[in-house]
């Protein structure tokens, strides 16, 4: 399938394409981090327990990682444009919906809605771009494309935070609305129109199935694993069937189905399968950074969600000034450089990170923070570039939602590694006790506290509030060997978790280093760069 775009050539309308597809998935970005912050406030909201407010994160998890597959084949069937507009739609009525919830019920099955509006139009941005910009001018494309994908993760934390400090957050949902409308609004008048095929591709119904079955069954697992473990019986199941379901999937697409869903072929490319092991590397390190830091930041240092996400923005800005100059310099020199660069950078700084300490000053963290954005800025939309740049013309929109969903599974799957690895240093008793005090947010506001330290509080009468108040009937004697005790307590808990994030710190770091020896096999300076036309040659010789 080909689109109009060679029909009204010209800077203008490539730019437009370019701004109407970063304002429409800007929204669907935001709201992948925008909603943690306003978790335990949505809890009281609704006086749910903790397994079941969980599904408010978990069912969008799942709605988007399954419907992701499935982008490319439905755009190919009816039309890019009709279809990542409709993913718009979708996902601005789920807002609507999330905003009005007046059960936990209804705000579920509408954040299901949100994710399958989400899991329709993000893979199809790019397919845009690739088909506006000429070859020597998609890297840049990309690059300025990325400034969404790294930056609105990074404000997410501070509006979310904000309107949470401001009791308004119904408002985490209904800020989607303006910016959805707006985004819809832009693509229905400056998307190019798409051709009218010779001949719609049939659909795959195994294909459906299976990769359903497999991404879905996956994706829930490791919502499981946090509060259940690897070793659980129901974790495992789930995973096994995710197994059997990917492993069915593989078999169908090529083997059994005659126009599979994906074409997983594209792995025949050595480019494209270098850039996506890479690029799973990327995304871990990316959301794996934003994972780990807002729980040092608020669960050992007793920061609010504003001033955690205002201590990531540096993360963000950096990653968001230096992608576009990535992308310029994709075009002319390849990945190779790029991405030996930037994981040269993220080791060094993964390293740094990995020697943290329970009173690290918030200053040297900003300025690692910034470092790691510089390094992912260099690497993410690269490797995402590489990987479609590698792909057939024709391909682009079912690449894009093979990365794109893959990425997904991978990201998900390296969070749930890491977060084992981060309480695997924890003791029975203080794992207890976290779970506790995690347990006890239903109806009310719980005044900040940090394990480490809490602002503007000392040392020595750092302890929960909860605790303090039963304190205080006690005589001041046993009030004050009480408190002593408690303080013990708090102290070991602070220094096993500081231990755990040393661990997965040093994990990401061994990762990153396999990462950056195989950007050796990736292609450009100083070896001989022929951009996406050579790519694209060695492209339709392997994917057949």
């Amino acid at each position: 399938m080909t689109s109009t775009t060679t029909s009204r050539p010209g800077l203008e309308h490539k730019w437009k394409v370019l701004i109407s597809v970063v304002f429409g998935l800007f929204m669907i970005i935001l709201d992948t981090t925008v909603i943690n912050v306003a978790f335990q406030t949505l809890r009281r909201e609704y006086q749910a327990s903790l397994t079941d407010s969980q599904w408010i994160i978990s069912v969008y998890v799942l709605a988007l990682g399954i419907t992701t597959p499935l982008s490319g084949f439905l755009a190919d069937r009816f039309g890019t444009k009709r279809i990542y507009i409709a993913g718009l739609v979708l996902f601005v009525l789920a807002s609507l919906s999330c905003g009005l919830a007046p059960s936990l019920t209804v705000l579920i099955i509408a954040r299901a809605i949100q994710g399958i509006g989400g899991g329709l139009a993000q893979p199809l941005g790019p397919a845009f771009i690739y088909r506006t910009f000429p070859p020597k001018e998609q890297g840049t494309a990309l690059g300025f494309f990325g400034i969404a994908l790294v930056l609105a993760p990074a404000l997410g934390p501070i509006l979310g935070g904000w309107l949470v400090d401001l009791d308004l957050w119904r408002w985490i949902f209904y800020i989607n609305i303006p910016i959805g409308v707006v985004g819809s609004i832009l693509a229905t008048n400056w998307l190019p129109k798409d051709s009218i095929a010779d001949k719609k591709p049939k659909a795959d119904p195994l294909g459906i199935i299976a990769t359903s079955i497999g991404f879905g069954s996956v994706l829930y697992a490791t919502t499981l694993v946090g509060d259940n473990g690897w070793t659980n019986s129901t974790v495992l199941t789930w995973f096994a069937i995710g197994a059997v379901g990917i492993i069915s999937w593989i078999i169908i697409e090529l083997f059994v189905a005659p126009e599979p869903m994906l074409d997983l072929r594209l792995f025949r490319v050595p480019t494209f399968t270098m850039a996506n092991l890479i690029g799973y590397v990327t995304v871990v390190a990316l959301f794996g950074a934003e994972f780990l830091m807002p729980v040092y930041l608020q669960a050992l240092r007793g920061y609010s969600a504003f001033d955690t996400g205002l201590t990531l923005l540096p993360l963000g800005i950096a990653a968001g000034i230096t992608t576009p100059f990535a992308g310029r310099l994709f075009d002319k020199i390849g990945p190779r450089v790029l991405i030996m660069l930037g994981f040269g950078i993220l080791l060094i700084n993964t390293w740094q990170l990995s020697q943290i300490q329970a009173l690290t000053p918030i200053g040297n963290i900003m300025w690692l923070l910034a470092l790691r954005g510089v390094a992912l800025g260099l690497t993410v939309q690269t490797t995402f570039a590489t990987a479609l740049s590698s792909a057939p013309q024709q391909k682009i929109a079912r690449a894009s939602s093979l990365v794109n969903g893959t990425r997904f599974v991978v990201q998900s799957i390296g969070v749930a590694i890491l977060a084992t690895v981060l309480t695997s240093s924890l003791s029975a008793g203080v794992k207890e006790q976290q779970n506790k005090a995690q347990e006890t947010i239903t109806t009310t506001k719980v005044a900040r506290f940090g394990l480490c330290e809490t602002p503007g509080v000392a040392d020595a009468d750092n302890i929960p509030a909860a605790a303090a108040e039963k304190l205080k009937p006690l005589p001041a004697t046993m009030a004050t060997a009480a408190k002593a005790k408690i303080r013990a307590q708090i102290q070991e808990a602070c220094d096993e978790n500081v231990i755990g994030f040393k661990n997965t710190y040093t994990l990401t770091f061994w990762v990153a280093l396999v990462a950056m020896l195989l950007g050796l096999l990736l292609p450009g300076w100083p070896g001989k760069w022929g951009g996406r036309t050579e790519m694209q040659r060695q492209a339709s010789g392997g994917s057949h």
